[in-house]
């Protein structure tokens, strides 16, 4: 693998350091460091970060490989600064036995762009019935400790009491899409004044807002660990602010589109904003924004859901859920986050690396920029800008709702265990 330097990088955005790799590890950081027989990368004005860890990716892989591969989604995932991913559980057959994460486990060691950690389901076929095989995922090679039915809901209270208390044995989260079936049947949008005079059936807030209120009250009685998927809602943030400052041992996701985009953009009818949890308001926005600059949100993770043109390209109510986001997450944060002064770099690498990782229980990422750690890093040019065309992306998939806008900033660099997954914005 040799050696490369990277040479005069602002690490974390902070000061310009030299990092020096090798092999695997980062051998040294500071300044005036020469090259000798490494690959110099000059990096001036970049801002060097720990390697992305991203919580909640559709590698739709198996079952649904006409709208991505874990090959094709991990390429994604380098070329958007991430070096882990953990993949969802909804593909066919479910990741709901040891075999199952098991297979999608050593895809992802055979693609070589990323780590692929895989989350196994809460129950078995997602049908939130009986609790499917938690602890032989966990024994598995897989190691799975995030368990998700995510694109559905725990909603029986004794299944989710269950799966907290079970997951407790082995340090393990249960990851909960936040939806009351109940209260969002025939949902297509937010529930609001758009909704109301599109003709539309609505999702309302408090679908969302239910669910996380019974669930930090779950795991706190039973002293387990329980994370928010895509929380969505200025109320969800509330919930979750009061539930941590109990002390208890609740963390939320936030998704880059929920951080930009609002349900105005439904009046196109463009199917490529139908997503779940639906695009909400300027205000939900504004109080995500902030959540997530306070901690309140631990973490931003991309919900990555790529579909073939097909399943987006008809009319709204017969559309897919969802989009992908891999490849433009960190940019959308630079423009939210960064761009606005909610948060600094340092700050974009506690919310996308270290926390991720740490809430995946994920070791060898979300580590320091120092001597001695793994060489899981991204490169990023801050000055950068951009029209995002989904032509060039990576993923299999094109559902962008970001095509034609432009965006800051760009990943040049990722590096895997000191190997370059990306280089000058490339593949390599």
């Amino acid at each position: 693998m040799g050696k490369t330097l990277v040479r005069g990088a602002k690490v974390l955005g902070g000061e310009v350091r030299d990092v020096l790799i090798d092999g695997e590890t980062i051998a040294r950081v500071g300044t005036g460091i020469e090259p000798g027989d490494a690959t110099v990368v000059e990096a001036a004005g970049r801002i060097l970060l720990p390697g992305l860890v991203d919580l909640h990716t559709h590698l739709r892989e198996p079952g649904r490989e006409d709208s991505e591969t874990v090959l094709t989604g991990t390429r994604a995932a380098a070329v958007g600064g991430f070096t882990a991913v953990h993949a969802m559980a909804n593909t066919f057959p479910v990741a709901d036995t040891a075999g199952v994460v098991e297979q999608v486990w050593r895809l992802g060691r055979e693609s070589g762009y990323c780590d692929v950690q895989p989350v196994g389901a809460v129950t078995v076929g997602l049908e939130g019935k009986q609790l499917a095989e938690l602890g032989a995922m966990n024994d598995s090679a897989a190691g799975v400790r995030v368990f998700s039915d995510d694109g559905k809901c725990v909603d029986d209270a004794v299944i989710m009491r269950r799966a907290l208390e079970y997951v407790k044995a082995f340090d393990g989260v249960i990851a909960q899409h936040a939806q009351e079936p109940r209260l969002t049947e025939g949902a297509q949008m937010n529930e609001g004044v758009v909704s109301a005079e599109l003709g539309l059936g609505g999702w309302p807030a408090v679908a969302e807002e239910s669910i996380i209120a019974r669930d930090v009250l779950l795991a706190a009685h039973v002293g387990s660990r329980v994370h928010i998927c895509h929380l969505s809602t200025a109320g969800s943030v509330d919930l979750v602010r009061w539930a941590k400052s109990q002390g208890w041992n609740v963390t939320a996701e936030v998704t880059p589109h929920h951080l930009l985009l609002t349900d105005e953009l439904v009046r196109s009818y463009n199917p490529v904003y139908k997503v779940n949890p639906p695009l909400r308001t300027e205000a939900d926005v504004t109080a995500l924004r902030e959540a997530l600059a306070d901690g309140t949100i631990d973490c931003v993770a991309t919900d990555h859901a790529p579909h073939p043109h097909e399943d987006k390209d008809c009319e709204w109510a017969a559309a897919a859920m969802g989009m992908v986001g891999l490849e433009t997450a960190l940019s959308v944060v630079q423009q939210t986050m960064v761009d606005t002064g909610l948060l600094d770099w340092a700050g974009v690498a506690d919310r996308m690396s270290f926390r991720p990782a740490r809430i995946g229980r994920l070791a060898g990422h979300g580590r320091p920029v120092a001597a001695g750690e793994p060489a899981n890093l991204t490169l990023v040019d801050p000055a950068y800008r951009g029209v995002v065309d989904p032509k060039g992306f990576a993923s299999r998939s094109r559902n962008t709702p970001y095509e034609g806008r432009e965006l800051p900033g760009r990943v040049t660099h990722t590096f895997l265990r000191g190997r370059a997954t990306v280089v000058d914005g490339i593949l390599a």
